[in-house]
């Protein structure tokens, strides 16, 4: 009697199967080929609230030469994130130009990409080296790359674009 209860259920199950391979094949149908690459790399950002770099304003680190947090009243959309601002001139200054303001490889250290691994920048460790902005994992890491940035930074501009690639969506 138990395998004759079990017989239905590999039926229905090999039926569930077979419509799930069909969709899978149709779905494949009917997406385009070649689907354009994303333009912007892809930043670390709170998965809950989606502000980049933790609600910290890139431009200050530029114009007030430390990590300040933003406002909640000074938002903008970038990139697919948040970013917060100090004022409404940081923020314009930052729309104007993302690619000046936001942190480089997306806000992941740079000695840990010159590596081969990604790990999120903490915004409170970081560095503006030739008019860009670098965020570290550890202060022993923003020592390190301050001191000698040309040790890292060709290897981390090297491995960055497949890191990029493997990074989820």
């Amino acid at each position: 009697m138990t395998a004759q209860r079990q017989q239905p259920n590999q039926t229905g199950s090999k039926s569930l199967f077979r419509l799930v391979i069909a969709a899978i094949a149709l779905a494949a149908l009917l997406l385009p080929v070649g689907a354009p690459a994303a333009t912007t790399p892809r930043i670390i950002s709170d998965r809950f609230s989606g502000l980049a770099i933790d609600g910290f304003d890139p431009v200050s680190y530029f114009v007030d030469g430390k990590a300040l947090l933003g406002l909640p009243d000074f938002e903008a959309s970038q990139g697919g994130v948040v970013w917060r601002f100090r004022n409404e001139g940081n923020r314009a200054s930052f729309l104007a130009h993302p690619e000046v303001y936001g942190p480089q490889f997306g806000g992941y250290d740079p000695t840990d990409v010159a590596r081969g691994v990604t790990v999120a920048g903490n915004p409170r460790f970081f560095v503006v080296v030739e008019e860009r902005l670098f965020l570290f994992n550890r202060e022993e890491s923003r020592d390190a790359f301050a001191a000698d940035p040309s040790r890292y930074l060709p290897r981390a501009e090297a491995r960055w674009p497949a890191l990029e690639e493997d990074l989820p969506q």
